[in-house]
């Protein structure tokens, strides 16, 4: 039999699917679970989390099992500080012992756990004091990330200090459609400072406790493109990019917040505070000028109109531009980069194989530019519950889909295409044969492989 056409990844390199502790776990209680119970259309449906996936209860081992079942030799998941300190000061010692648990479990499956410390939720007693506007929030955090670390730093050494801040910040203190629902430029300010502190308190903590650890944090990339005319609206375009996708970045490389409206914000500790960069990317928007929309410094992001776009606000979905996010995030930083989250949703599982395809084809390139892509997590294990989309069935992002009354779990093709990708750590020419026949002329051109014999791919006329 020939050998068959791949596109392998370094060795190495990490295979796996991100989680977020509030959309698994289960009976939390947090600022999004208040937020959920306020109604009033905060969340889809006035949905609440409420058992979500029932890894508190229990069931993350069958989920790491279906992880290991895909060849994943990684997980990424978070841990929920309003559980280690559901008051302030009181440290809560059995949720410890049950994270070390998972920990454990993951281990025992060859799964390197990546753990994220912060993931959107904060205690009540935290959002109560003004949550990441309060001015003492990074110390407070920089205490509860010494807890874990001296709780659990023996089974984990690779963290992700706080998952897409700027998100976090738009969405909670400019948009106001996350908690606390804000809609302040001062706030949004205040907070993207504190939460530049709080990664950078929680960086060097965990680097005095545990020095050989690997210290990072998960940003969110959108594409943004100026929509016609682009003269006037490539203002737009460059403003909106600097302003969500850079400035948390330029803090991290320079040590200076550079504030929308404000003068600018010396944190020195900040500079070179991290060993990787986790990139996220998911969607694509077109950027104007609009003057009914001052909460967004009157910039208007909206759908592209020459590309596949996502259900409600979601926007274009372009898997392709990850190498170029992959690109830019070498360029800013020079560090090894973790591929942290990216996804589709994608209910009936349509898209979700050509989007993976697309994907690791992107990071596979990346790889062959020598930039130093060290890990891929799909977003996400199982369908969960998706933040203010709630369990809106258009967000199902999961490879393997949720039935949320019965909690059964069905593997969706895309699992059985990812688990051929993670065995044989890369995309060959007979899975994309099978799965995406449609890319096979493009991403192996002039052959093709079917059922293991290699054929002549079909010409393409332009």
């Amino acid at each position: 039999m020939p050998v068959q056409a791949l596109h392998q990844l370094p060795p190495g390199f990490l295979w796996g699917t991100a989680t977020a502790a509030h959309q698994v776990e289960g009976d939390n209680v947090n600022d999004w679970s208040r937020w959920e119970q306020q109604g009033g259309g905060h969340v889809f449906g006035d949905h609440q989390a409420g058992r979500a996936c029932e890894w508190w209860a229990g069931r993350y081992e069958e989920d790491f099992d279906r992880a290991l079942g895909m060849h994943n030799n990684a997980l990424r998941f978070s841990i929920e500080w309003s559980r280690i300190e559901p008051q302030i000061d009181q440290w809560d010692h059995a949720a410890l012992d049950r994270y070390r648990e998972m920990l454990k479990a993951l281990l025992a499956r060859g799964l390197q756990p990546m753990v994220t410390l912060h993931h959107f939720s904060n205690p009540l007693w935290l959002a109560d004091r003004g949550g990441w506007q309060w001015e003492e929030a990074p110390a407070r955090f920089e205490k509860y990330v010494r807890h874990i670390v001296g709780a659990l730093g023996d089974l984990c050494t690779l963290w992700c200090t706080i998952n897409e801040p700027i998100v976090l910040a738009a969405q909670g203190y400019s948009l106001g459609r996350w908690p606390p629902g804000v809609k302040s430029r001062r706030a949004l300010t205040e907070v993207v400072a504190n939460l530049i502190r709080g990664h950078a308190a929680a960086y060097h903590a965990i680097k005095a406790m545990q020095p050989g650890s690997s210290v990072g944090y998960a940003t969110h990339q959108v594409g943004f493109e100026a929509a016609p005319p682009r003269l006037i609206n490539g203002f737009a375009q460059r403003f909106m990019h600097n302003s969500f996708n850079r400035v948390f970045e330029f803090a991290l490389r320079d040590g200076i917040l550079r504030a929308v409206g404000s003068r600018n914000i010396h944190i020195p500790q900040a500079k070179n505070a991290l060993d990787w960069v986790g990139l996220q990317y998911y969607q694509e928007f077109r950027v104007n000028f609009d003057l009914r929309t001052p909460s967004t410094f009157f910039l208007n992001p909206t759908k592209p109109t020459d590309m596949l776009v996502g259900p409600g606000q979601w926007g274009g979905i372009y898997p392709e531009a990850l190498f170029d996010q992959i690109k830019a995030m070498h360029k800013l930083f020079g560090k090894p980069i973790y591929i942290t989250e990216c996804g589709v949703p994608d209910r009936a599982d349509i898209l979700r194989p050509n989007y993976l395809v697309k994907s690791v084809r992107a990071v596979w390139k990346a790889a062959n530019f020598n930039f130093p892509v060290r890990g891929f997590f799909f977003w996400s294990l199982l369908d969960n519950f998706e933040w203010a989309e709630g369990y809106d069935p258009r967000f199902s992002f999961g490879l393997y889909e949720t039935d949320f009354t019965t909690q059964k779990r069905t593997a969706r093709r895309s699992a059985a295409l990812y688990g051929e990708i993670c065995a044989n750590n890369g995309l060959s020419a007979d899975m994309v044969a099978r799965y995406t026949p449609e890319l096979s002329a493009e991403l192996f051109p002039g052959e093709a492989a079917v059922d293991g014999v290699r054929i002549a791919a079909r010409p393409v006329i332009s």
